[in-house]
């Protein structure tokens, strides 16, 4: 008996001793933008790898670090606000630090906000005893005159809690230091906190009940008593549930009966707000009030109710004109490159004595087709893109997703699309991908499918083009440019009035529903890091969707060089195709070269013009023409009017995803009827819109 008692003790040494040569593992937890992938990144190096969660479309990252011979693991969980789990967010991260083995919950938090933050400090303490905080941006705080009183914050707690700013890698050794001490703790002095007293009263009567090996019974009796939401995980970890569930039933039903009940939430929310407050309050020291006036004062301007409007138009405006402009040259630059590496190639596959046929089916077939869309996609993607994130990084993307709210609930769906619209501005893929910040099904489906009705980089030169040459023309620089981007600013806010009706077409049909809440975070505006928001706009972003378009432009260029040197009866495909579609294209205010141009582009619109201008000149490869005035009168020569020129924007404007977005809506929706409906939806309301033009203009004119 002695013996088996000794040797469970050494057991117990030997687990204790491997658990500390293996070392902890670490959730990393936090609101979003407040520094945790920061964190995450300066612990981890190299070490990490990330992938998705199981049966989710919410990425993770996990990587590890030594410390004192010790390998620590860590898990960094999405981004959260609440573990209230409205979102797949909330919920992934609620259950890893809920049921998975975690030794100590890292919870990251902005010292310029922490009262917002604390909120999710107090929930994870409800959860598990071994939390950690780290009051990250410390170097923020001090730019805004903003003293935290670490001390006070870890006598409030009864936690560790740990000063960073982890741009600067200043408090990193603290933090180490702060985890090999909640570790070895068994048990830690935590704050008491307490909800209203009935709800107190049903919280304690359930765990009295509760019978599981779990520590977190208060938590679990929380949860189990939440309205509409799902119970089976938390059942799962009890052992007698029947009893459980009786006594839940029972507490519902009192709290109910008090009136309490149907304000479960709020009163669970508003505790752990004045909570929060209270203990900010005494940690908080502000000795410049005008830093936080200045935050107030530019949210006045950018979310009022008519001059946010404004500011967001004028924003808009301006980027879309240093787009416009600043990609002439360099779009020009990379055309003579591909244009002299072309010439190059051609005397290459001479002097290796290649068949005349495959030399022109290869150079001026799909090398072609992927220089013009290098040359025409990415000056404007490499420009658009930074100043995009900019904004992103300056804080004001939200502020968008606040002003146009109102509209996407009158629409029935959720203000999140507006982020999502976004992200289309430079690739529709992206702004599909983007969708799934949405909670909703429903309302995520609506995102996708009107998706398209913003305007990609791939649309903007075709409409550039047609804006210029027709409508802008007449005016001297710079104004003609100015009056291009002006124009060009109001067909993209005609495609997002066209997102509100079809959106809110779809909410009364196909996909019934009321709209959902979401928690929008108004985040502090933050000086953008230019250089990070280079690399990651231009590898992450740009490249990215570069490769992609030019993926499918190679084949694309490579059929319609076929069509446009196979001839039947001297006469080729593309301009047997043409004629036939000539008719069906005349009643849009089109020609058969205009639709078959849009038709063949599918792969990639930037190739949209090129065939345009391939057909008309009849040859048999594609053209560039850089003189807008020269591609003007080539096509007044074949038929075009200022009505032509109109119906083209329309329906460059409003017709079928590019290759590359239907095959992101096929893998994000999972189903071949949700990506046929997103491409018949604009195609069909895009001959509507031009059909009904054309009929305008003959009626009228």
């Amino acid at each position: 008996m002695l013996f088996e008692k000794m040797m469970e003790v050494n057991d117990e040494i030997n687990a204790s001793y491997q658990k500390e040569k293996e070392g902890y593992t670490i959730a990393l937890v936090g609101n979003p933008n407040v520094g945790k992938s920061t964190v995450f990144n300066a612990l981890t190096g190299m070490h990490q790898h990330t992938g998705n969660w199981p049966g989710k479309t919410v990425e993770l990252a996990k990587g590890s670090y030594v410390h004192h011979d010790m390998t620590h693991h860590l898990i960094d969980l999405p981004g959260t606000y609440s573990l209230l789990a409205h979102s797949s967010e909330e919920e992934v991260t609620r259950d890893y630090i809920c049921f998975e083995k975690c030794d100590i919950c890292m919870v990251i938090c902005d010292a310029t906000c922490l009262q917002r933050n604390l909120n999710l400090v107090l929930q994870t303490m409800e959860i598990t005893p071994h939390v950690i905080m780290v009051v990250n941006l410390m170097d923020e705080a001090r730019k805004k005159h903003i003293e935290i009183d670490i001390k006070t914050l870890k006598k409030r707690l009864g936690i560790e809690v740990v000063a960073m700013s982890a741009r600067s890698e200043e408090g990193f050794e603290d933090l180490k230091k702060a985890v090999e001490i909640t570790a070895r703790q068994q048990t830690q002095q935590r704050i008491v906190f307490r909800y209203d007293q009935e709800i107190e009263d049903s919280l304690t009567a359930i765990s009295d009940v509760m019978i599981t090996k779990a520590e977190n019974k208060r938590f679990l009796a929380l949860k189990l008593l939440e309205p509409n939401k799902e119970k089976t995980r938390f059942y799962g970890q009890i052992e007698n549930k029947e009893s459980c569930k009786a006594m839940v039933i029972e507490q519902i039903k009192r709290l109910t009966e008090k009136g309490i009940y149907t304000s479960f939430e709020d009163h669970i929310v508003e505790a752990l707000h004045q909570k929060a407050k209270e203990i900010s309050e005494e940690s908080m020291i502000f000795h410049n009030a005008a830093y936080l006036q200045k935050d107030e004062k530019l949210d006045r301007m950018f979310t009022d109710k008519r001059w946010g409007f404004l500011w967001m138009i004028v924003l808009l405006s301006v980027i879309f004109w240093i787009t416009i402009s600043g990609a002439n040259v360099p779009s020009e630059f990379l055309s003579a490159q591909f244009t002299s590496f072309e010439a190059w190639l051609h005397q290459l596959f001479q002097s290796w004595g290649v068949h005349v046929v495959l030399e022109n089916f290869v150079i001026d077939g799909m090398v072609k087709t992927a220089g013009w869309v290098i040359s025409v996609m990415l000056p404007p993607m490499a420009i658009f893109f930074p100043l995009f994130t900019i904004l992103e990084d300056y804080g004001y993307l939200p502020r968008i997703a606040f002003n146009l709210d109102g509209f996407f609930q009158k629409a029935c769906t959720c203000g999140k699309q507006a982020l999502t619209i976004c992200m289309g501005f430079g690739c529709n893929a992206v702004g599909v991908s983007g969708a799934r910040i949405i909670d909703s099904q429903r309302e995520r489906l609506i995102a996708i499918i009107t998706n398209v009705f913003i305007p990609c980089n791939g649309r903007f030169p075709t409409l550039i083009a047609l804006i210029t040459m027709f409508f802008a023309g007449a005016w001297l620089a710079p104004w003609d440019g100015v009056l291009s981007t002006l124009l060009l600013t109001g067909v993209i806010l005609f495609g997002i009035m066209l997102t509100f009706l079809v959106s809110k077409m779809l909410s009364k049909t196909l996909l019934k529903g009321i709209p959902s809440s979401f928690t929008l975070e108004l985040p502090p505006y933050r000086r953008p890091q230019f250089g990070k928001v280079i690399v990651r706009s231009i590898f992450d972003r740009t490249l990215f969707v570069l490769g992609r378009a030019i993926s499918v432009a190679i084949p694309a260029g490579a059929i319609i060089w076929l069509l446009a040197n196979v001839t039947i009866q001297d006469v080729t495909l593309l301009a047997m195709i043409s004629n036939f579609l000539d008719p069906f294209a005349r009643l849009m205010g089109l020609d058969g070269v205009i639709l078959l141009a849009f038709l063949l582009g599918f792969p990639a619109n930037e190739i949209v013009v090129p065939i345009m201008i391939m057909a008309y000149m009849a040859s048999g490869s594609m053209n560039d023409i850089s003189d807008l005035s020269v591609l003007k009168t080539l096509f007044i020569d074949n038929g075009w009017t200022w009505v032509t020129a109109i119906c083209t924007m329309l329906f460059c404007l409003v017709h079928f995803p590019c290759a590359t977005t239907l095959l992101t809506i096929k893998k994000e929706t999972k189903s071949f009827k949700w990506t046929m409906l997103s491409f018949l939806i604009p195609t069909v309301l895009g001959v509507i819109l031009c059909m009904s033009v054309h009929f305008i203009a003959q009626f009228f004119l």
